[in-house]
């Protein structure tokens, strides 16, 4: 039987339907993958959730430079017993009742709600940027959970090949050894080729589900089929020096902590704050009753008073508390610009990294497709040699295994080129559907942010909650 020249065109067929060849126009692509896991991912999407939380910090912020205006009302019962000079004793019974209008305005309080007002926004700058990294961080994983479903389902493919091509040769090898051309060891080395090709297939049909359920937990359906993944080596800088530069400023991650030190200067601006005075201008006005049971409107002992004050209040000494927070948002600062600087040189680390495993998958695909060849050749000349008697059952079964173990081994490195440039672009910070071109629509941060940064009033939410 010619198994061996029917099990590589089976398995070459395969590797050419999961990796090279055209699918059907209905077949998901790459990208629309990852343009489903961009909508609908619920890590993502509760980082969305959180950084809108981070958008309300402004208006509350912005609260410093606006009047406050309390409104008060009071009833109660009073009852009076006092002896006079005269020694008389007059009891009363009144019933105190009355409004207030209370207003108050921040005139300057040492710039601290200017500054309030500034960090706000630069957390909001800052968790943007932190959307940019989980943004990355998933499509990163869609890209690898896609991926893993092409090599997991070919893997799988070529595996039962191999099974149904070992089982035929069990067949063929228990006939030859009833006419007398081949032993019972022959058909034994056979059968335990088989057995352990059984648990192999049995192994790939695992793996296989694993990262099935690993692609709808990152992209949200099953997949169905899927059409090859490519490399993105057209959107990543030609040269290592350059990918080390966009890196280094343009990452994401950079750009948080940039944000993050600017935060914690203007921390320390507003506890410097607390050391000048206060000026706050104030407005009230009270209407008060004071009327016995007998009385009616309108009432004897009413008044009403109204005021307009200017306050000034310097802060003397408060026990030195305000002096230790300027300190310790000093050394905050200290800190912050310490973890920028690590935070680039971890871009650039990661850069070089991901730079050198690209370069390593594109030799490795090269290299493992002449050992399929090599190894396609030397099955070819023993499985010849084994019809004539010249090789044993031993050498064959050898043989095809290793073809088996190359032709897996290409699955891989094609799996590795395409995740390897994806983690590439991510490492640089490009990893976005901006630049990818996803056909989906884009999350715009700023829509919520203009939505509510200016509202003086209201509990529900621009979505309606």
């Amino acid at each position: 039987m010619n198994t061996g020249a029917m099990l590589g065109r089976l398995v070459a067929a395969t590797i050419a339907i999961a990796f090279v060849s055209s699918v059907p126009a209905l077949a998901q692509t790459l990208e629309q993958a990852l343009g489903q896991a961009y909508r609908n991912n619920e890590t993502l999407n509760a980082e969305r959730a959180s950084l809108r939380g981070i958008d309300e910090e402004v208006p509350q912020a912005l609260s410093g430079f606006r009047p406050r205006v309390e409104a008060t009302t009071y009833l109660g019962r009073r009852y009076l017993n006092e002896q006079g000079a005269d020694g008389e004793r007059e009891t009363s019974t009144t019933t105190p009742r009355g409004v207030g209008l209370t207003a108050a305005q921040t005139i300057f309080n040492g710039s601290q709600t200017s500054n309030r007002v500034r960090m706000a926004e630069n957390q909001v700058l800052a968790g943007r940027e932190v959307l940019r990294v989980m943004e990355q961080t998933v499509l990163l994983d869609a890209v690898t959970a896609y991926m893993d479903v092409l090599r997991n389902a070919a893997v799988l493919e070529l595996q039962r090949r191999n099974l149904d091509s070992l089982h035929e040769q069990l067949e063929v090898t228990r006939n030859r050894q009833i006419a007398g051309q081949l032993t019972f060891a022959d058909v034994a080395e056979v059968r335990s080729r088989f057995a352990s090709a059984r648990s192999e297939v049995l192994a790939a049909e695992a793996a296989n589900d694993a990262s099935r359920a690993t692609f709808e937990r990152v992209i949200g359906s099953q997949p169905g089929k899927l059409t090859p993944g490519q490399p993105a080596d057209r959107f990543v800088p030609s040269t290592l020096d350059a990918a080390i530069d966009v890196g280094r400023t343009e990452h994401p991650a950079v750009t948080a902590a940039m944000y993050g030190a600017d935060v914690a200067l203007l921390q320390t601006k507003i506890a410097e704050g607390a050391l000048y005075p206060t000026v706050t201008l104030e407005g009230n006005v009270r209407r008060r009753w004071d009327a016995t049971p007998e009385q009616f409107l309108p009432f004897p002992g009413t008044s009403t008073d109204a005021s307009i004050v200017g306050r000034v209040v310097v802060p003397l000494y408060q026990g030195g508390s305000e002096y230790a927070k300027i300190r310790q948002s000093k050394e905050a600062i200290g800190q912050k610009r310490l973890s920028l600087e690590a935070v680039r040189k971890l871009a650039k680390a990661t850069v070089v990294q991901a730079w050198g495993l690209t370069n390593a998958a594109k030799a490795q695909i090269e290299s493992v497709q002449s050992q399929v060849q090599a190894a396609e050749i030397a099955y070819d000349a023993v499985r010849s040699e084994f019809g004539a008697g010249q090789r044993s059952t031993f050498e064959l079964l050898t043989l095809q295994q290793e073809l088996l173990n190359s032709r897996v081994a290409l699955v891989n490195a094609q799996r590795a080129r395409v995740v390897t440039s994806y983690t590439l672009l991510s490492a640089v910070g490009r990893l976005s559907p901006q630049v990818l071109g996803l056909p989906t629509k884009l999350y715009d941060p700023s829509v919520h942010y203009d939505q509510v940064r200016d509202s003086w009033f209201g509990i529900r939410t621009p979505d309606g909650r």
